[in-house]
């Protein structure tokens, strides 16, 4: 396999690991809610796994990690509209 098929599913795993989160804010139902938090989660793993045939450890995390955060950041924008400073502010 490619470095590109690695980083797709890098991808993937860290698109899955946002959904987990999302589910869990969006499900009402508490057997659903920890059913599709589980099956992101296995599905990111299984995801995950996949991109460490095919990159370094360091590449697949950071990727993953890179689109968790931003699958995360964008969906919580858009669906919980929560504000995204273009600025953070220190206050002491």
């Amino acid at each position: 396999m490619a470095n590109g098929g690695g980083y797709v599913w890098a991808l993937a795993a860290g698109f899955n690991a946002a959904l987990a989160a999302i589910s869990a804010k969006f499900i009402a139902t508490l057997p659903l809610k920890y059913g599709t938090v589980i099956l992101f989660n296995v599905t990111m793993w299984g995801c995950y796994v996949n991109s460490l045939k095919a990159l370094s450890s360091l590449q697949a995390t950071v990727t993953n990690f890179a689109a968790n955060f931003l699958s995360s950041g964008l969906a919580g924008y858009f669906l919980f509209e929560e504000p995204l400073p273009s600025k953070v502010t220190r206050e002491f």
